[in-house]
């Protein structure tokens, strides 16, 4: 496959997970934002104040708005990995270990990471997945 065709289907595929994670994370910080009701039960079972559901839907969409502009893509998705991480980390220490919450966390930051880097070759470039040594 030509280098050209095969760079512009790596960034279509690129795009898609990263459309995927930004629709992901939108749905979630309206839900935090329009409904934060609905998450009081699950905010205080991990010990969080229910009041602060909104607080986090906006750090949740200022995230996901970020990463979805190209110019501050690799600055959204460094918050998007800590954002998430701190929920696989909530989850661990509330012993839900492999919990589904955890699960998907973990699955967004890689779909996350892999629209970055399948949509940018800048990136491609700079972490390249084979060695070119030997």
């Amino acid at each position: 496959m030509p280098e050209n065709v095969e760079s512009r289907l790596l960034s279509r595929v690129g795009w898609v997970l990263t459309l995927i994670v930004v629709l992901v994370l939108v749905a979630d910080a309206a839900v935090s934002l329009f409904s934060p009701a609905t998450l009081t039960a699950e905010m205080e079972a991990t010990g969080f104040p229910a009041g602060q559901a909104s607080l986090l839907g906006l750090i949740t969409l200022a995230c996901a708005v970020l990463y979805a502009i190209p110019r501050t893509a690799m600055l959204g998705a460094i918050l998007i990995t800590g954002f998430l991480g701190g929920a696989i980390c909530t989850h661990f220490r509330l012993g839900e270990i492999g919990s589904p919450p955890q699960l998907i966390s973990l699955l967004l930051g890689v779909m996350a990471w892999g629209g970055l880097y399948l949509r940018d070759a800048r990136i491609r470039r700079l972490l390249p997945l084979h060695s070119s040594i030997g």
